[in-house]
This record gives structure tokens, C-alpha cells and sequence, in this order.
């Protein structure tokens, strides 16, 4: 199988993020769950089996350590720093982005009215 090498040194950024988070995901119960059994954060750590049976083992994501950071476009994401980053496993991550998305739509104005035709 060949690899895509990664560009500049993402490699390197990601080892040093994780390397900070010991291992561990770093989230706070922005994914929805609270993590209290856990002294409030994930419990998932790199390398180690997934919580759903037959998952393999957990790859943690170097992201954006703000939740609306998530949202960014790749390209912007992607010029962060070190201390702008987290490490986050795929379900937090996916329910935090979810999570930031929703209440941004909520918080967004509505631009038109939702009829179509002026009456």
C-alpha cells in the first residue's frame, strides 16, 4: 500500500499533540457525554481498542481544541498552531463538530422569510 506522504510536518504536529495530551483524548464533555467517571474527560486512548466490539484500534485526530474551531475549513485548520490543537477521538470529534454546527445554525439570523411568494 503506498502512503501520501504528509505535507510539511503534519506528521511531526500531530506527534507533538498527542505526546501533550499523554495519549489521551482531550475532551471535556463538549461531545455531549461528561466524562465524570472518567475525572471529566474521555477515557479513549491511542492505540487501544474502540468502546463498540470488532472497532479496532482508536487513531486520535489532532483538531482544533476549540469546538468552533471545528468548523473551519481545511485549509485554515490546517495553519494552526500546536497550542491551538487537541487531541480528540473520531466520536468526540464527530459529536462535537455536530454539536458546534447545530448551534450555529441556531444562532444564525434568518436572511429571508421562509414563504415563497410576497403576499
Amino acid at each position: 500500500m503506498n502512503r501520501i506522504p504528509p505535507l510539511g510536518d503534519a506528521e511531526g504536529l500531530w506527534q507533538a499533540v498527542l505526546a501533550a495530551a499523554g495519549g489521551r483524548c482531550q475532551c471535556r464533555g463538549t461531545c455531549g457525554t461528561s466524562h465524570e467517571k472518567d475525572g471529566d474527560r474521555c477515557k479513549t486512548v491511542h492505540g487501544r481498542y474502540g468502546r463498540r466490539h470488532g472497532a479496532g484500534p482508536v487513531r486520535l485526530l489532532a483538531a482544533p481544541a476549540d469546538p468552533n474551531g471545528l468548523l473551519l475549513p481545511a485549509h485554515r485548520a490546517a495553519a494552526l498552531t500546536k497550542r491551538e490543537l487537541a487531541a480528540w477521538c473520531p466520536e468526540c470529534h464527530d459529536a462535537t463538530r455536530r454539536a458546534a454546527s447545530k448551534a450555529r445554525h441556531a444562532a444564525a439570523p434568518a436572511d429571508e422569510p421562509d414563504s415563497l411568494f410576497d403576499l
